[in-house]
């Protein structure tokens, strides 16, 4: 059995940037990629923590006390209730790991917030 996700692949499928796309799952957690570029929203998960993988380019998660930088290869998790804002200033390319039921735009809602594909 071959199970391998090839992200460069998964990345190479996605057209437009904060397009979520779920390339897999665990337990009760999806595996999702997204191509970033500019500003997100300001948002929060109450349910759930978010973890933030940086597969390429450079990630800013703003928190309204200060700010974390992710280069290629870095994590981090956002706690649960925390209000955070990604932000890329190139194409940004990054792994997300969090329940099946998140929305990508938490609590905020509003016309960002869509359904992840699949791919």
């Amino acid at each position: 059995m071959d199970d391998r996700i090839n992200l460069a692949e998964k990345f190479a499928l996605l057209g437009s940037e904060y397009q979520p796309a779920i390339v897999g799952y665990m337990n009760d957690y999806k595996l999702v990629v997204v191509k970033t570029k500019g500003e997100f929203v300001w948002h929060k998960h109450d349910e759930t923590d978010e973890l933030f993988l940086v597969v390429a380019g450079r990630l800013v998660i703003q928190f309204r006390d200060r700010d974390v930088v992710l280069e290629p290869g870095e994590l981090f998790v956002v706690p649960r209730g925390v209000e955070h804002c990604p932000k890329a200033d190139v194409e940004t390319h990054v792994l997300l790991i969090e329940p099946r039921e998140t929305l990508n735009t938490g609590d905020a809602g509003g016309d960002r917030t869509v359904a992840p594909i699949e791919i």
